[in-house]
């Protein structure tokens, strides 16, 4: 699962690195001929595009980093967690609804994936079939009954034939 998202980090990595150290340098030797760099747009633009590239290269190797450090053993096999999915009645809208817990990365509400950051996935983790969580939002608290639950573990085994 991670290593989908870990190869789509680094692809746009690998992208921004060479516009960093090819384009920008480019632009900037371009802009400095035109002369004055006080009243020189396109060198202020070429700087500020280059802070940008390295922050958001600093950014996405931080992101890489903290990716790397999961570990599947880690990830409860009784309760929710990440790649879990789970089915839930909620109270409120008197609906059972099914999310599966991703990164954010991975996050599409329309698609029922909902990050384990998000207010729902934050109540969700660590819960068990039978437990009922308050979520509290934006648009006011919602209470969620676990139904059903399918840790990542589960659905894994199928695919490997390991349990």
């Amino acid at each position: 699962m991670t290593e989908h998202i870990k190869k789509k980090l680094k692809d746009e990595l690998t992208i921004l690195e060479y516009e960093l150290s090819h384009d920008i340098p480019k632009e900037l030797k371009k802009a400095v001929a035109m002369g004055d760099l006080s009243e020189n747009a396109e060198y202020h633009m070429a700087k500020q595009r280059q802070e940008f590239l390295k922050a958001r290269i600093r950014q996405l190797g931080k992101r890489l980093a903290d990716l790397s450090l999961i570990n599947m053993n880690n990830i409860p096999r009784d309760k929710v967690g990440l790649g879990s999915t789970v089915k839930v009645f909620d109270s409120t809208k008197n609906e059972e609804m099914e999310y599966k817990l991703v990164t954010s990365e991975e996050s599409d509400v329309a698609a029922g994936k909902i990050s384990t950051t998000s207010p729902i996935g934050r109540c969700l983790l660590n819960k068990k079939v039978g437990d009922s969580v308050v979520v509290v939002s934006p648009g006011g608290n919602r209470e969620l009954e676990i139904l059903k639950l399918s840790t990542i573990h589960d659905e894994i085994a199928p695919e490997t034939g390991v349990p």
